[in-house]
């Protein structure tokens, strides 16, 4: 090890390398507690730096792990040895056109940046995670993420035209897949399968992102229900009405408790929150809020709150409490646990929405049979669902209760016909429920396939070894 951060120095420059374990312990760990230990942080500034990173570690056989800014949920980002590369200086808009709808960025661009540089052209990248203000483009390529205003635009693997990636070998080669327009067909769809792979194939450097124009309005109404079939019923008829909403958010009555106790929105927030947003012209402002409002209301909503522009909607806080959800759901296992150290589950199944109620009573069923206590919420638009326990790291007895109950919640999604990982990916949490979800529905083979893509790419396996496969 030591000769090869020697060599790593050399071929980079000793400020790119760093060894001092308090700054490489702060690379080596997640949001939801979970923490390991690495050899060093490497910091490249150029896609020939990450040739030359994977390059020698192909020789000296070190683990590479890619990171962004470490806001994965699965143990994606985890270290476990090796080298970090960390892409924090790779941050750089490379260019940006209006008349292609594309823009082109580096991995460590964090898309909070990106959407601030694209509001100058009154453009978007839609991608939306919880994370937004942090989440850097590569790390939301590797996760596959999605994100608040995923009801209408999906997820990355929508949204990624073309990737500069590099892989694994000898001379860490240099690839560039995909092309600057929509249709392209280049044989098989690589940009697709490094969309989501989790940094387990290669490491992509930049990338080519497809961007939409900002909404002409948008229209934010959000509503507090005291019972959850309420909710559901407002649900129900906005997914049915013809119209394509631009957010559907909810959070639990429990899970709406702690939020409000992590932030002052200044308003009356109690019940089943339901926050839905539609982007239409303006001259439709008026009709679109009437009706959001009317529908509430009929469907037993106590409160309604409203805003005319994404930007009121942020004055008013209205979407204060949804970007909270992750931080309550720490505050709510740090307050069950006083004074020790924690780590938070937050689950990411997705159902049909013809299943979501089902699956919020039986995921709160499951979780009091247990003595669990819960939090829920989620992207509810497509049945995207994140319920979250914890434990405290010095219980071992608890720990392994709440990974019992990380595979009921997974095979409740199985049951409604969902999946065990919607947007957070694999990762090292995922992996046993991930050959559960292929084996009901009869794809098993799908496993031996992706384990001969992953030494086809890295036959070493030295790429963010031990996750996803």
């Amino acid at each position: 090890m030591r000769t090869f951060v020697e060599e790593l120095r050399g071929a980079l420059g000793a400020s790119k390398v760093v060894v001092d374990p308090a700054i490489v312990s702060l690379y080596s760990r997640e949001p939801t507690g979970l923490s390991s230990e690495a050899i060093a942080v490497v910091f490249p500034e150029n896609a020939g730096d990450v040739s030359r990173i994977l390059s020698l570690a192909y020789k000296h056989g070190v683990p590479v792990y890619p990171q962004g800014s470490t806001t994965d949920l699965s143990g994606g980002a985890l270290p476990e040895g090796g080298v970090v590369v960390s892409f924090e200086r790779m941050n750089r808009v490379l260019g940006v056109s209006i008349l292609d709808s594309t823009v082109d960025v580096e991995a460590g661009v964090r898309l909070g940046d990106l959407n601030i540089e694209l509001s100058r052209y009154k453009y978007m990248f839609p991608v939306d995670p919880g994370s937004v203000s942090i989440a850097t483009v590569g790390g939301a390529i590797n996760a596959g993420a999605g994100g608040l205003r995923g009801a209408k635009y999906g997820t990355m693997r929508d949204w990624v035209l073309g990737l500069t990636m590099v892989i694994p070998d000898e001379r860490g080669s240099i690839v560039r897949v995909g092309c600057r327009t929509t249709k392209c067909r280049q044989g098989y769809d690589l940009v697709r399968l490094i969309v989501g792979s989790e940094g387990t194939l290669a490491i992509v450097t930049d990338a080519t992102l497809k961007i939409t124009p900002l909404p002409e309005a948008t229209v934010v109404s959000l509503a507090f229900f005291p019972t959850l079939e309420g909710f559901y019923e407002a649900y129900k008829v906005i997914k049915s009405s013809g119209v394509q909403p631009l957010m559907m958010e909810f959070m639990d009555s429990e899970t709406v408790e702690l939020a409000r106790q992590t932030v002052d929105v200044g308003f009356k927030a109690e019940g089943n929150m339901f926050l839905v947003a539609v982007d239409c012209n303006v001259e439709a402002v008026e009709r679109i809020k009437g009706w959001l409002r009317k529908v509430m209301v009929e469907s037993g909503a106590t409160s309604v709150y409203t805003a005319m522009s994404m930007e009121e909607a942020e004055e008013m806080k209205l979407i204060a409490l949804r970007r909270n959800l992750f931080a309550a759901q720490i505050a709510m296992t740090a307050k069950l646990y006083p004074g020790r150290s924690v780590v938070v589950h937050p689950e990411d199944i997705a159902v049909p929405p013809s299943r979501l109620l089902e699956a919020i009573r039986a995921i709160r069923g499951v979780s009091d049979e247990m003595g669990l206590k819960v939090s829920i919420g989620g992207h509810v638009g497509d049945g995207n669902i994140h319920p979250a326990v914890g434990y405290p790291l010095d219980d071992e007895r608890a720990r392994r209760k709440v990974y019992e109950w990380y595979r009921e919640i997974a095979k409740i999604a199985l049951k409604l016909g969902g999946t065990v990982s919607a947007e957070h990916g694999i990762g090292i949490i995922k992996k046993e429920l991930l050959q559960m979800e292929l084996e009901q529905v009869g794809g098993v083979k799908a496993l031996e396939l992706m384990r001969s893509i992953k030494r086809i790419f890295d036959p070493k396996n030295i790429l963010n070894p031990g996750k996803v496969v």
